[in-house]
């Protein structure tokens, strides 16, 4: 299991546990109503817990980044998120609505009500907040909607991404009408207890946030201006090679690490992973865009010399930094990015002395120019390259991988390309040995 996975099931496990302690028992009797205001009182819980999580992880918190391993693991934990709190929304919704519905139809029969307590009777905040009942039932019902239709478009792999972008800042919007909701109708005594303590956080963070997002000011002091300095299309390949000199805001970054480039503020920022070591004298930054959506197979008519553009970053910790002194790469077609940028700061910095490196890289086309330059990087940088191109090698596999390098149960294997190619490289490797640890993937799915 990996890291990410932990972390998505404990966080569902925190939420459930904290609300099962705040209601131990079963409802007594055990009757369908009885029931039914048990369990939306948890499906609440787990939606809104799930939601504010989604919030916190959408500005891009770089010091969660060292534990969940990296801006790319933490965008996957962000979608399993957004699906529980859809699912658990839509279960809320229905116990709520569909309830309604069924008493109308004559499917249910709803019990009399007993008296409410006197507001007199009641704490002033409670006697309010009991007031505003009506209120937070309409609102949390037309942001359900809203975020459900949403969220469900987010998954929606052909959904344009700058349409992808807009409709999650309006998200933070509907989230904010939920936390009202959530406010108003959580069980007035889960406030006195650990639920209600998680609760509070998960929801001040969270709307803190969406304010962030409604603002425009995700990575805001993360963001430098830059000049494009130089572009050459790889027409073989579909790429883009695009340089741009960052103003002095710019950190530095480490080889492997990505970045959000905008350079249409219409469309909005994408990410890229540099493809150069980071030089403080010259300040350029190296991008490859492969043309795989609208945006990226524009870039080659839109992106001129001399023009301006926004970088925040840098993110990600697919860094090659685990101290082993023998590794394998694989950079699959545009997934020879990062591996590009570490040849070249190795071949800087002499930091691969002793240490063993095969680099394979499998692509479906050949691009004479670039091939060239690769092959030129790795003899600088002292790495043993394994060029395969499709219909003249074969596909890469682990069979092929294990005979290539008789000691690869030894290495810590460095993975980027097709997430797909991914796993089964990675099942087939565990399967002969290799511990999980060892096996890094750099998640490169921003949606």
């Amino acid at each position: 299991m990996t890291r990410i996975q932990r972390t998505f099931l404990l966080s569902l496990a925190v939420l459930a546990g904290l609300w099962t302690l705040a209601d131990p028992t079963w409802p007594q009797p055990f009757k369908y109503f009885s029931f039914r205001a048990w369990a939306m009182q948890g499906t609440g819980v787990l939606a809104i817990g799930a939601m504010s999580l989604i919030m916190v992880l959408a500005v891009r918190p770089v010091w969660l980044e060292p534990p969940l391993q990296g801006l790319d693991k933490m965008y996957r934990l962000h979608k399993w998120l957004g699906i529980t709190a859809l699912v658990t929304a839509v279960v809320h919704w229905w116990l709520g609505q569909g309830t309604k519905w069924m008493v109308g139809w004559g499917w249910l029969v709803r019990p009399q009500r007993g008296p409410r307590p006197a507001a007199a009777d009641q704490p002033l905040l409670e006697a309010w907040l009991g007031s505003q009942r009506g209120l937070a039932e309409t609102v949390g019902e037309w942001a359900f909607y809203l975020a459900a239709v949403l969220m469900v478009l987010a998954l929606v792999k052909r959904f344009p991404y700058r349409w992808f972008a807009k409709t999650h800042t309006v998200l933070a919007a509907g989230y904010l009408a939920l936390v009202f909701h959530s406010v108003v109708l959580l069980k007035w005594t889960y406030w006195t207890q650990p639920v209600g303590l998680l609760m509070a956080v998960l929801m001040v963070a969270g709307s803190v946030a969406a304010v962030l997002v409604l603002g425009r000011r995700i990575g805001a002091r993360r963001k430098v201006s830059a000049v494009v300095t130089a572009t050459e299309r790889f027409d073989a390949v579909q790429s883009l090679e695009f340089r741009v000199r960052v103003d002095a805001g710019w950190p530095g970054h480490r080889a492997g690490q990505f970045a959000f480039v905008t350079t249409d503020a219409a469309e909005g920022a994408h990410p890229f992973t540099m493809a150069s070591a980071w030089n403080p004298e010259t300040r350029e930054l190296r991008f490859i865009a492969k043309a795989l959506g609208d945006h990226t197979a524009a870039l080659p008519r839109q992106l001129q010399a001399g023009q301006t553009v926004t970088v925040e970053g840098p993110y990600g910790c697919f860094d090659f930094d685990d101290g082993a002194p023998r590794q394998i790469w694989v950079g699959a077609g545009i997934g020879i990015t990062p591996f590009i940028a570490r040849l070249e700061h190795l071949a800087a910095s002499g930091s691969a002395r002793g240490q063993q490196i095969d680099l394979f890289h499998p692509t479906a086309q050949e691009e004479p120019l670039a091939l060239l330059r690769l092959k030129a990087a790795a003899r600088a940088a002292g790495v043993r390259l394994h060029l395969m191109v499709d219909r003249r090698d074969g596909l890469l596999d682990g069979e092929h991988l294990r005979r290539t390098v008789p000691d690869w149960a030894q290495a810590s294997l460095w993975f980027c390309g097709p997430a797909a190619f991914g796993r089964a490289l990675k099942a087939d490797l565990s399967a002969h040995g290799l511990r999980a640890s060892a096996f890094h993937q750099e998640l490169f799915e921003m949606r």
